[in-house]
């Protein structure tokens, strides 16, 4: 006789809500869809959840989510499965597609001209090296935790909710503002393939305010092109991708042969006319140009052997694109004296320049070809970050939702295409890219303070005092290196500070290394040389940041506090009902494994700390 196959009432209940969302439309607008949380069922429940916002927020400080969390209950709430159809070819050329765009056909020769000079080498080689080091911090995360929510989700699980919450809105506000910095320059490249001025193609309106005042109707146009093909499949995009990618990479490769051909070394001398601060500001603007690559880590959860195709395509494919950044740089430089370096087209400029009229069609061809991949890619990943922000609810539930025909987040990637063409028709790059800067290298840092809490802290595992230890010690690695970028900002050509604070993250970094034990492993690939990678990761992104101009940290300082603004009033409120269970048809509390976790081994933790107190 047969066996009778008999299903638990968990499989019961995952049954039946697969098959009541199958008979719901994903094309629905109700505001449960928006906003089902008990929070928000009536202005008596809303007011009565300010009234408890100090509460929720001492909650959501010490909330943690699991590794478990994130790969089951929250992808669950997508009601359909992403695809996973991507292998590390996918990911290699989704990396020069995302990556190599307008960052270095524009502002190479932007800051180049303003602050570099030839210099703009040392400058794409220090900001290489500090994207290395964040590209290292995100390939174990990566590998560990395949979900779509990128560092949101790492972030989540290490530092808390109310962390995540700040590199969601800032990567929300990065992907808003990477798209339409790379569409304004879509445009400009446009023109010059047609022989115009950069801003020949766009509306004049003198009305508005210097940097907001040429309106850019066709990179809104782009921006939405690039969106629709990402709906629809990210096997086809990927295709389209390897295509586009491969030309642009033919293209690169005749700019570095031809510019070589045509460079005169001269033209390097004066090699540093604004002295080491302007290499470094430099490589803080162009630091925009490896932006991109944490799209790559977004597409875990579609991607069929994460362990191994991760690290190939990630690390792979930046190593090479750093090197290709900096031959690219000095091919510029040795072209053109650097105070005859066009801010808008550089390259395209340079060839003309040099007798090559016919060359500069195939540069601005080719760049075109390249910042429309970043924005296909760009869309894709985009998407993904925006998909698991909206499976913990800080933003509206529906944009989680996956499309059951095409696997893709199309009402997430709609999200993110509206918002970017509505900045792109505006705001010009400058305004743009340096703001995107420090969003992006806040979030890198971030990331390497993850990866060393993720080494060195595990709830219910590290004991207190080695907890207390590991706190003092990191605080002194973020504090001296946050020290170093201040002490360079206010006083570059002193040098007696930095004989107090270099050796005191130092010190941090050996006490964590010598003082603290590790708690836990990877399990497949893990960043080498830990503390120290991650302790300079984070030493080069706030470096790097304290080399931006104030107004920079000022336009982040008014989005940081609008989005902390939105937190207290719905992110923090939906949060905390969906993690507490309060949400109807949502799973238990989302942390409780690590509830679970830290009771089962409250034992061993108090015989450790008793041990510790002998000792």
């Amino acid at each position: 006789m047969a066996p009778v196959e008999t299903s638990s009432p968990e499989q019961h209940e995952d049954a039946g809500k697969a098959a009541a969302a199958a008979t719901r439309s994903y094309w629905r607008w109700h505001k449960d869809d928006f906003l089902p949380e008990p929070s928000f069922a009536s202005w008596g429940a809303y007011r009565r959840a300010l009234g408890a916002t100090p509460a929720r927020l001492r909650d959501r400080f010490s909330g943690r989510s699991t590794d478990a969390a994130e790969l089951g209950a929250l992808r669950r709430r997508s009601e359909n499965e992403m695809r996973r159809c991507l292998t590390w070819w996918d990911l290699t050329w989704f990396g020069f597609g995302s990556v190599i765009g307008a960052g270095i056909f524009v502002l190479t020769g932007q800051e180049a001209r303003d602050h570099a000079g030839p210099a703009i080498l040392l400058s794409y080689v220090a900001s290489g090296l500090s994207a290395m080091l964040s590209v290292f911090c995100y390939t174990e995360f990566a590998v560990e935790i395949p979900v779509a929510g990128g560092s949101f989700a790492y972030l989540r699980v290490e530092l808390g909710d109310v962390a995540a919450f700040i590199a969601a809105a800032n990567l929300i506000l990065e992907s808003i503002i990477g798209t339409a910095a790379v569409a304004r320059s879509w445009t400009s490249y446009l023109a010059s393939l047609i022989n115009r001025p950069a801003s020949a193609l766009r509306i004049q309106a003198p009305s508005l305010v210097e940097g907001y005042n040429e309106l850019d109707p066709i990179a809104v146009v782009v921006i939405a092109v690039t969106a629709a093909l990402a709906m629809l499949s990210a096997k086809g995009t990927s295709r389209v991708n390897w295509v586009a990618s491969a030309v642009h990479v033919l293209v690169i490769g005749f700019v570095i042969v031809a510019g070589f051909i045509h460079a005169n070394p001269s033209n390097l001398r004066p090699f540093m006319p604004h002295g080491v601060p302007g290499v470094f500001r430099a490589a803080a603007i162009v630091y925009f140009a490896y932006g991109g690559f944490d799209n790559i880590a977004t597409m875990a959860e579609e991607t069929k052997n994460p362990s191994r195709d991760i690290p190939l395509g990630l690390l792979g494919s930046m190593s090479v694109i750093t090197a290709i950044y900096c031959v690219m740089a000095l091919v510029l430089s040795m072209m053109q004296p650097y105070t005859a370096i066009d801010r808008s087209a550089a390259y395209s400029v340079a060839f003309s320049s040099v007798g090559m009229h016919w060359a500069q069609y195939v540069v601005a061809l080719g760049a075109l070809k390249g910042m429309t991949t970043v924005l296909l890619v760009g869309a894709l990943g985009q998407a993904r970050y925006t998909t698991h922000i909206a499976r913990s609810h800080i933003i509206p539930p529906v944009f989680a939702l996956v499309h059951p025909r095409t696997g893709t987040p199309v009402h997430a990637t709609a999200l993110i295409a509206v918002a970017s063409a509505c900045i792109a028709l505006f705001s010009s790059l400058d305004v743009l890219s340096s703001l995107l800067s420090v969003s992006t290298l806040f979030i890198f840092m971030m990331m390497a303070t993850a990866l060393l809490v993720r080494r060195y802290y595990v709830r219910g595992v590290t004991t207190r005092a080695h907890a207390r230890r590991f706190a003092a010690l990191l605080l002194v690695v973020i504090a001296s290196s946050a020290g170093i970028a201040a002490y360079w900002g206010t006083s570059p050509e002193r040098w007696q500070g930095y004989v107090v604070l270099v050796p005191a993250w130092a010190a941090g970094t050996l006490g964590i290394q010598l003082l603290v034990p590790a708690a836990r492993a990877p399990k497949v690939w893990g960043v080498p040389l830990v503390p120290w990678l991650p302790s300079l990761s984070i030493a080069t992104n706030l470096f790097l940041m304290g080399s931006l101009g104030k107004d920079a940290f000022i336009r982040f300082g008014v989005c940081t506090a609008v989005m902390l603004v939105y937190y207290v009033l719905v992110g923090l409120h939906a949060t905390y009902d969906v993690a507490h269970g309060a949400c109807a048809g949502e799973e238990e509390d989302e942390f409780a494994a690590a509830d679970d976790d830290k009771k089962v081994a409250a034992a061993d933790v108090e015989k450790a700390d008793a041990e510790d107190g002998v000792r």
